[in-house]
């Protein structure tokens, strides 16, 4: 599945975000005093380091985790956010499943095993573990997991960004004979059948839920686009308790099976996870998860001068959100290497500019809706000079939506390198010139003279997103366009871009090491009800492949069409395509069971384990 998140990077997503994954050991670089416990071949996966052999006076004895982090969640609702609740939620919350990051498979997390699979391939049979219970001591049941699904299927939950990733699901039926057993029947086999549900938190239904209405409704009703969801006013009721603010910013709503619970939110500042007493995981001979540190605080810090002064201050413990400028400076400070383990590692995340390219002509010129255009402006964009600046030139050139380091890459696709003359001709062909004299082209669209000129939205987030935009306008200029930075927040950035509200924006997508289903980035029903193909792509025969891919579980089949696909966005270029992220992780010596992984978010924050409580040597003063 990929998700499509503005956060920088990292999952998901995406959220969505806006905006985490595998890849080859020989894509990863560690600072020198650091120890590769891992298979450093092609297929390692993870980077393990061996503990350290003796503690430091200068290392704080406290069990906070303090993690830094350039962005906030938008919200934290448990179904209708698209941020760093992908993260959060991960120790806040239970699934059905989760992702073995050392091998890249899926793994059970609340149920006993992995599920019997009928030999059509279209149901899926569940057993919950019998020891997981929420805060108030009532025990996860299938009635809970029910609910879940029906949640986020309800068309009335906003949560459009991951409504098609459940489409194929048609019902869950309890085994009643068989306590905690259940049934997932599915229209068609899927490639995403299985992993689907890791990323849907079990919800309490009790809680969510207290009169019980969704049980009145079915998944048949819920899938029938004939269904008059609106007009049942108990769900409408339900859904607008359900959808309101409370549920995603309250602390004492922010609730979840998971080890941890939110304590406290300091927005702009900090959000501070504490690891609940007596949780049903301690009690657990074979726990799903792990929660060693007492607190994690997630603390913003957008400024790489004083994010430095903190690493070398030894007052974060732990990061993947550094500018690759930052860390390599870091790397060059014998005591940074003395107190922390780093490295960079490659993910499946990568870096766009898109256009949109069905505007209302109204708030929103017809600026990009010439292929040519669109063309024009990717050869305008200075992508090796932004990732030398923003990367020293390590991350590599992306040229479609999939990964390099995915079977499914078309590697026959070319990049699109920086052409200032050829685009003045593409740019010439489709009627865009300068008539005036000022140096801006324009053109007469509907009897309109319209100068090209527009909004380049970006994120505050980061001064990376400053810079690309910059250097972006600065080369558009000069071939007479006019290109204009526009810092927004992360919310007000995601709001315009499912709603179509601007003209070209900076993004993230977010991707992980399983197989794609193109639909929710590039399907044109993603872009009606407003989900995260933002650029408006997609008609008829390319919808065709989209659906057809996501069903076909031949490895090979899918992969050719994937291809064809790719070749088809590559013709259109909605997107301008920039470069893959690397992740820059940084953990604190005085943790622990370290394993930085490719896979998103690239750490799991909960297994680190504080040495000061463990029998080694206190090293001398």
């Amino acid at each position: 599945m990929q998700k499509k998140y503005f956060l920088p990077t990292s999952y998901f997503f995406a959220i969505l975000a806006l905006f985490i994954v595998a890849c080859g050991g020989n894509n990863t670089s560690t600072s020198t005093n650091t120890e590769k416990s891992s298979d450093s071949t092609s297929k390692a996966k993870f980077i393990a380091f061996k503990d350290a052999t003796q503690i430091s006076p200068s290392w704080s004895k406290s069990n906070t985790l303090i993690y830094l982090t350039i962005s906030q969640p938008d919200e934290l609702h448990p179904t209708n956010s698209l941020s760093l609740d992908i993260e959060i939620n991960s120790y806040t919350q239970v699934y059905l499943v989760n992702i073995d990051y050392q091998n890249l498979t899926v793994k059970p997390q609340a149920i006993e095993s992995l599920p019997t699979i009928s030999a059509d391939g279209i149901r899926y049979t569940y057993k919950l573990r019998n020891d997981i219970t929420f805060d108030n001591g009532e025990p996860l049941t299938v009635e809970d997991v029910i609910f879940t699904y029906k949640a986020n299927k309800c068309p009335l939950t906003n949560n459009p960004q991951t409504k098609p990733f459940l489409e194929n699901i048609i019902d869950i039926v309890a085994d009643k004979s068989k306590p905690g057993e259940f049934t997932m029947i599915m229209k068609e086999k899927y490639i995403h059948n299985l992993d689907l549900i890791e990323d849907y938190p079990l919800l309490q239904r009790s809680f969510f839920d207290k009169n019980n209405v969704l049980a009145k409704y079915s998944f048949a009703q819920f899938s029938d686009k004939n269904f008059k969801a609106d007009q049942q006013k108990e769900l409408s009721d339900w859904a607008s308790e359900f959808n309101s603010a409370k549920y995603g910013h309250d602390v004492n709503f922010l609730v979840g099976a998971g080890p941890y619970k939110i304590e406290k939110w300091d927005p702009g500042q900090s959000i501070t996870l504490v690891r609940k007493k007596n949780h049903w995981s301690e009690k657990s001979s074979n726990p799903p998860i792990h929660a060693f540190p007492e607190r994690i605080i997630l603390k913003l810090n957008k400024d790489e001068n004083s994010q430095m002064l903190e690493f070398k201050a030894q007052t974060i413990d732990a990061t993947t959100y550094l500018s690759t400028k930052t860390l390599l400076e870091l790397q060059k400070d014998p005591s940074f290497n003395a107190n922390y383990n780093s490295a960079f590692t490659s993910t499946y995340n990568f870096w766009y500019a898109a256009m949109n390219c069905k505007p209302d002509g109204v708030k929103n010129k017809k600026l990009f809706v010439d292929k040519r255009v669109r063309r024009a402006m990717a050869m305008l964009t200075p992508v090796a000079q932004i990732n030398k600046v923003l990367n020293n030139s390590r991350n590599p050139r992306m040229v479609g939506p999939v990964s390099p380091f995915k079977p499914e890459y078309n590697s026959d696709l070319k990049l699109i390198e920086l052409d200032v003359e050829a685009a003045k001709k593409l740019l010439d062909e489709a009627g865009w010139k300068d008539t005036d004299g000022d140096n801006i082209r324009d053109k007469i669209i509907d009897g309109v003279k319209v100068k090209f000129e527009f909004n380049l939205n970006y994120m505050t987030s980061t001064v990376d997103w400053k810079n690309t935009a910059l250097m972006i306008s600065e080369q558009m200029y000069k071939a007479g366009i006019k290109a204009i930075p526009t810092p927004l927040e992360f919310a007000v950035h995601y709001a315009n871009a499912r709603s179509h509200n601007y003209d070209m924006m900076l993004g993230v997508n977010s991707g992980t090491f399983t197989s794609e289903d193109y639909t929710q980035n590039w399907h044109s029903s993603s872009w009606l009800n407003k989900g995260s193909n933002f650029s408006g792509f997609g008609n008829a025969a390319s919808d065709a492949l989209i659906d057809s891919i996501k069903f076909t579980l031949d490895d090979t089949e899918r992969n050719r069409m994937a291809k064809e696909l790719q070749v088809m966005i590559y013709d259109e270029q909605p997107y301008i395509f920039l470069f893959a992220s690397q992740r820059r992780t940084v953990i604190h010596k005085r943790f622990g069971n370290q394993e930085m992984y490719f896979e998103r978010p690239g750490l799991v924050l909960s297994n680190l384990k504080l040495l000061a409580d463990s029998p080694i040597k206190q090293a001398k003063k």
